[in-house]
């Protein structure tokens, strides 16, 4: 449990936390597989020697699945997996339903609001085809989880079919299948009932001949058996329509040659939970044992954990927790570095967002949003439960290396400072969607300003300023945003309480400048002025702030390092001049205003990146916005932007459930070409270049967890922006690495969109290739 982070030379191997997403095939099942299709071969539905073969084994698969469910009466069908067993017993309750409907009469299909998306949409789909019209309704539940028996009762006589589900695939919630039976039979006799049974194969027991259960659907590949192999019990005498019509095998049940290795290896694993022979399958007592023991090392790496769901009414191979300040994809990439594989909620969506499971369950948006699911299965042994732990709590010190994360046990500053820690110099970039925050850091004078603070970013603050030891000078809107809360006033009364600002956070002794005649006021960070220019437009009160070189002489231009302009000029668009406190009128000036104070060249920090480009310029801007550059140009009047900005401004479309746009896009945003390496090309390439520089794009915390430092070169994404203004040869070979490619293909195109014309990404990341 003490391994530290220059302990670990040699590579870490695997430690796959995501079975309730799908397992590795066990060894015995993939032998077995493998020796059906060498020599068990023949199809069942032949005659000869070989086909009986065969067929015995599908007979003997049958009779132990059975078994499994525990049940003597009743067929077992064999199917591709759970989602054409849901398909199934859906399709086939709905076609004996149609034939019942009173066309006076309402009718309901009631589910689980915690159920597998599946489910739901499985009943839209055959709802809409056969034309039944009934009312699609999720049965609530409560905050364990557990589905409203009310509502059921009230809810289930008018319904056609009720779909429940054993064990929630996201928290590991079991219901109460002998209370539902009774609620269900109470109201209503003769629904139809299905009850997915996916998770809980071989981590409850079940009996469903004891019940009144019409359909249950099981897959294979969740409890180490191949992909692409399920079956699914079906009630004597329920309804039944075929849902793949054909040769007429599975008795006309489900045509198709049956996938006899897949049944070969589910038969394998069915033998292990019947412990015919030896089992590999660990006890119920010792998978609780384990989950106690993640428990105790997630408890010890993160003090703050919350876990999203009671382990009283849950299988012991789920846990489901979220960590304050951290979101469920930092928690993924940090773990896939230490080569733990977790998940965010459910695995069968490509796109990380909140869980809709534990938004049912009426846990706070947080919780959601930042939910991470462990799981294993029954064959999980003791040393990787260890090896688990242990790694789990390694994972946690390089965050605290970044400062993401504070040890409590070493709160004291003086001790915090004598860690290792990486070096934080400069321009950070946070972002929350597609908000932006903007902390500099002035690593001599121990100072730092924040920037367009984001409320989901307050504790994170506090932890890097404790952390680092910094002293924060001043917290600064740019403008008043109408898309979110500013949290300015709450981090300033725990930072900076004594300080008098205006209603943005400018504090009210900044000295005074003159530039060309005017003057500006400015607060110095380090051997750095923070200049406040007024830009009105966006709104009447947006300014812009310039960090600069100190200014000698009023004469001088301007050196300027970073201009944060707010939604005055954002990439690819212009802020919206459509709010009750804008003026495009205004926004001529301040662009004009802005351009002749600091150039076409300094690096812009928008407070909002819709599209992933981290900063720009305005002589980029130029080349793809013609406002832009009549303006810049003075070759149209105020009168004629703001003619032009109506018009835009007009097409920006808001969603009730998406953030407010800030800015209308001006076209789709173009792609550059940036080279794309393979592990064979980059090594190749690598050794005929002199000048390569490789990058690691992965966070600190990441990347400290990386074994083989190829990439010695780590610039994070949060740290882009301060890279490009210290990058000056722009003709230098730049490639970009990640773990799976996308954050490193995301910052080639942004470097190649401001110029670098060399640079280049490893396709695929560390995931595909081993450099």
């Amino acid at each position: 449990m003490n391994k530290r982070l220059s302990d670990t030379h040699q590579p870490l191997n695997l430690i796959y936390l995501d079975a309730n997403a799908t397992t590795q095939v066990l060894p015995q099942a993939a032998s077995a597989a493998l020796s059906t299709m060498e020599t068990f071969f023949g199809n069942p539905s032949s005659s000869h020697v070989t086909g009986l073969q065969a067929k015995q084994i599908v007979d003997k698969t049958r009779q132990q699945a059975k078994r499994i469910v525990g049940t003597d009466e009743g067929k077992i069908i064999f199917t591709s997996g759970a989602t054409e067993g849901i398909q199934t017993a859906i399709l086939s309750a709905l076609v004996n339903a149609k034939k019942t409907l009173n066309c006076n009469e309402n009718y309901s299909l009631l589910y689980g609001a915690t159920e597998h998306k599946a489910v739901p949409e499985s009943l839209k789909h055959w709802n809409e085809v056969l034309e039944l019209n009934a009312e699609i309704v999720a049965i609530p539940v409560n905050e364990k989880g557990q589905l409203d028996m009310e509502f059921i009762a009230k809810e289930v006589p008018n319904a056609l079919m009720i779909c429940t589900m054993a064990v929630n695939n996201e928290t590991g919630v079991y219901q109460d299948i002998s209370l539902l039976d009774q609620t269900i039979r109470a109201n209503n006799p003769k629904v139809a009932w299905m009850v997915d049974c996916v998770q809980a194969l071989g981590k409850t027991d079940l009996s469903l001949g004891q019940t009144t259960i019409d359909y249950a659907p099981f897959s294979g590949h969740k409890l180490y058996a191949p992909k692409g192999i399920g079956f699914m019990y079906v009630k004597e005498n329920a309804p039944f329509t075929p849902f793949i019509a054909g040769g007429g095998q599975e008795s006309g049940l489900r045509s198709g040659t049956e996938n006899l290795p897949g049944l070969a290896a589910l038969s394998v694993i069915f033998t292990m939970l019947l412990d015919e022979n030896e089992s590999n399958f660990t006890s119920v007592e010792n998978l609780h044992s384990f989950r106690q023991q993640i428990v105790l090392a997630l408890t010890q790496a993160f003090p703050e954990v919350v876990f999203n769901h009671s382990f009283e009414n849950s299988v012991p191979t789920t846990i489901n927790f979220a960590i304050p300040g951290l979101s469920s994809k930092e928690i993924m990439d940090l773990f896939d570095s230490a080569n733990i594989r977790v998940s965010s909620g459910s695995a069968c969506s490509s796109k990380i967002t909140r869980s809709f499971v534990l938004d049912a369950m009426g846990l706070p948006a947080w919780q959601s949003e930042s939910a991470i699911r462990m799981s294993f299965g029954p064959a999980m042994t003791q040393s990787e439960i260890d090896s688990a732990c242990s790694r789990i709590v390694f994972a946690a010190q390089a965050l605290e290396r970044s400062c993401l994360i504070i040890d409590k046990n070493t709160i004291d500053t003086t001790t915090i400072e004598n860690k290792a820690k990486a070096e934080l110099n400069g321009l950070v970039q946070f972002k929350v969607g597609a908000s932006c925050s903007w902390l500099y850091i002035d690593q001599k004078t121990k100072s730092a300003v924040f920037i367009d603070p984001l409320p989901e970013l307050t504790d994170r603050l506090h932890t890097l300023l404790t952390c680092r030891g910094l002293e924060l000078i001043a917290v600064i809107d740019t403008h008043s945003h109408a898309d979110h809360i500013s949290c300015r006033q709450n981090i300033a009364q725990s930072q900076l309480a004594e300080q008098q600002t205006n209603s943005l956070g400018w504090p009210a002794d900044a000295k005074l400048t003159t530039i060309n005649g005017h003057e500006y006021p400015y607060i110095t960070l380090g051997d750095k002025w923070l200049i406040n220019i007024a830009t009105p437009g966006h709104t009447n009160d947006s300014i812009s702030l310039v960090l600069c070189e100190p200014i000698k002489d009023s004469s001088d231009k301007l050196r300027v390092h970073y201009t944060f302009c707010g939604d005055l000029i954002l990439m690819n668009s212009l802020g919206r001049t459509n709010f009750s406190n804008s003026s495009a009128a205004a926004m001529y000036s301040s662009l004009q205003l802005l351009t002749a104070l600091i150039g076409t060249k300094s690096l812009l920090c928008p407070s909002h990146d819709y599209n992933n480009e981290f900063t720009s310029r305005i002589e980029t801007e130029m080349a793809r916005n013609s406002l832009l550059t009549q303006v810049i140009n003075d070759e149209i009047n105020a009168e004629e932007f703001s003619r032009q900005k109506i018009a835009m401004d007009k097409k920006i479309m808001n969603k009730p459930d998406r953030e407010i746009m800030c800015g209308a896009l001006i076209a789709a945003c173009q792609e550059f070409m940036v080279r794309e390496y393979t592990s064979a090309s980059l090594a190749k390439a690598v050794k005929a270049s002199t000048n390569m520089k490789l990058i690691d794009i992965r966070e600190p915390h990441e990347y400290a967890l990386q074994h083989d430092k190829k990439f010695t070169f780590n610039v994070p994404l949060t740290r882009l922006v301060h890279f490009v203004k210290n990058q000056q040869q722009k003709e230098q070979e730049l490639v970009f690495v990640c773990r799976s490619g996308s954050r490193s293909q995301l910052a080639a195109q942004a470097l190649a969109r401001l110029g670098f014309n060399n640079v280049g990404h490893l396709k695929g990341g560390y995931a595909l290739h081993q450099y």
